[in-house]
């Protein structure tokens, strides 16, 4: 049985793991969004999520922040494993579910795959 939990350890939280992700990590551009990946010594995957405040209305902006964190809790092994990431979110994100967020990083995840667990 898959494991659906989201323990706190597996979010990205303090400034400076953000800012070493933005520093050393490699960048997966997607339509409204990227994703900053930087390979960790945990074993395991962890997420951070920025989202642009040009997006208008904490709402909205909270709303984004569950979707992308519902995402990664269902179909974690879609995204890099071993792996801190940071999902930066543009102002032209447009998806509205854990479905087509999944969908849309997918073929990122590949191209890091490619590189990184060859």
């Amino acid at each position: 049985m898959k494991k659906l939990s989201f323990p706190k350890d597996s979010q990205l939280r303090k400034g400076w793991e953000f800012n070493r992700v933005y520093d050393q990590g490699k960048r997966l551009h997607g339509k409204g969004f990227s994703l900053i990946c930087c390979p960790n010594d945990l074993g395991y995957s962890r997420i951070g999520i920025s989202v642009n405040r040009k997006i208008r209305g904490a709402v909205r902006r909270n709303r984004i922040k569950r979707i992308i964190r519902e995402s990664f809790r269902l179909e974690r092994e879609l995204y890099p494993s071993g792996a801190d990431i940071v999902f930066a979110v543009r102002p032209d994100f447009a998806f509205t579910s854990p479905l087509s967020i999944s969908k849309a990083v997918e073929p990122l995840t590949r191209k890091w795959r490619a590189i990184h667990e060859s």
